[in-house]
C-alpha cells in the first residue's frame, strides 16, 4: 500500500509571500495542523511559534519540532490566546501571524474524529478532544437550541425542520445517523451538487469548536502581538469566517467606522488605525483547484500592521 500524499496547506504559495518573510523574522502559526506552514516557514529562516488545540496535531508535529533545533516550538492552546501564551514565555512581539480558519485534512480524513459524514464514525467533532461533543449537543440541546445554531452557523433556512428531525431520532451517536436524519428530513435527491447534510454539519462542529468566537478573539489577540510592520495572513473557508475578517481589517484599517447610526462613536478621534488597508482578497488559481477541491471556497486576507497601540478587547472588535 502507498503511503498517502503529504497534506498541502491550502494558498501556500501566497500565503508565505503575504508574510514577507526575512531571515531571523518570529512567526506565529496559529493553526500548525499537519505542519505544512510552519515548514515553509522555517525554510525561510523564520523562527515559528506554533498553535493547535489538537493533541494529535502537536504528538504529529514534535518530530518536526525536533530536527528544527529550537527553531519551532509547539504550544497546546488555542491561538485565541497567543498573546498571553508568548507573553508568558518571554516573548513581546512578533514578525508575522498566519491563520488557517477551519477543519483541517487530517481531521476530516479520520473516521473515528466524527467530523465528516463521509466515513461513518462517532459522533464527535471536538477539536482539542475535550468538553462538549457534537453527540452531547445534538442528544441534550433543545430543539429550538438545535434550529437556531444550525440557522445561524449553516445559514440552513430548513433549519427548524432539521432540529425537529433530530430530537424525534435522538438518541443519535454516529456520523452516519445524523447525516441520514438531516437528509431526509430536507428530502435529499442523490446526486444533487451538495449533500444537505454539509449545513447542519458545519453549523454543529463551529459551535462544538467556538470557531467564530476563536477567530474574533485571535484577530484581537494578533493584533496585540504583531510589531509594526507586521503581517497578518488568515485563509477562511466560509462566509461567516471570511466576514469576521474582512470587517475587522475593514475597521481596523479605519475604513469602516466602528460605530453605527444606532451607536454612534463618542467625540471625533477615536481609536488610531492598526492596520494599514488590506491587500486585495486571494482565491486559488485552477490549477490549486485542480490539484485540491477542498481550496474551491478558501480566501486569503492579510495586511500589516501600523504603529498605532491595539484597539480595547470587546466593544469595537469585529
Amino acid at each position: 500500500m502507498s503511503a498517502p500524499a503529504p497534506h498541502i496547506p491550502v494558498l501556500l504559495d501566497e500565503v508565505i509571500h503575504s508574510l514577507a518573510i526575512t531571515p531571523g523574522d518570529e512567526i506565529v502559526d496559529g493553526t500548525f495542523g499537519a505542519g505544512g506552514y510552519s515548514q515553509a516557514i522555517l525554510a525561510g529562516g523564520a523562527r515559528v511559534y506554533a498553535f493547535d488545540r489538537d493533541p494529535d496535531a502537536l504528538s504529529e508535529g514534535a518530530d518536526l519540532a525536533g530536527r528544527s533545533e529550537g527553531a519551532l516550538r509547539l504550544y497546546p492552546a488555542c491561538f485565541s490566546i497567543m498573546d498571553d501564551v508568548l507573553m508568558a514565555d518571554d516573548i513581546m512581539s512578533v514578525d508575522g501571524v498566519v491563520l488557517d480558519i477551519g477543519v483541517s485534512s487530517m481531521q476530516l480524513d479520520r473516521a473515528e474524529r466524527g467530523f465528516s459524514f463521509q466515513k461513518d464514525g462517532p459522533l464527535d467533532m471536538r477539536m482539542a478532544q475535550d468538553g462538549m461533543s457534537a453527540a452531547d449537543f445534538v442528544n441534550e440541546a433543545d430543539e429550538a437550541d438545535i434550529a437556531d445554531i444550525i440557522y445561524r452557523y449553516g445559514e440552513e433556512h430548513r433549519s427548524r425542520r432539521i432540529a425537529r428531525a433530530i430530537v424525534a431520532a435522538r438518541p443519535i451517536t454516529t456520523t452516519a445517523q445524523l447525516a441520514a436524519i438531516v437528509r431526509k428530513a430536507v428530502g435529499h435527491k442523490p446526486g444533487a451538487p451538495k449533500d444537505p447534510a454539509t449545513r447542519a454539519f458545519q453549523a454543529i462542529r463551529i459551535h462544538v469548536n467556538r470557531e467564530l468566537d476563536e477567530l474574533t478573539d485571535g484577530l484581537e489577540a494578533a493584533e496585540r502581538m504583531l510589531k509594526p510592520g507586521g503581517r497578518l495572513a488568515v485563509v477562511t473557508f466560509h462566509s461567516l469566517e471570511d466576514r469576521i475578517v474582512k470587517q475587522f481589517l475593514r475597521r481596523r484599517s479605519g475604513a469602516e467606522s466602528a460605530g453605527s447610526r444606532h451607536a454612534p462613536m463618542v467625540g471625533s478621534a477615536g481609536p488610531q488605525p492598526t492596520f494599514e488597508k488590506a491587500d486585495k482578497a486571494i482565491r486559488p488559481s485552477e490549477a490549486e483547484l485542480s490539484r485540491n477541491p477542498r481550496s474551491r471556497s478558501a480566501t486569503l486576507r492579510s495586511a500589516t500592521r501600523t504603529h498605532a497601540p491595539a484597539w480595547a478587547t470587546g466593544g469595537l472588535a469585529a
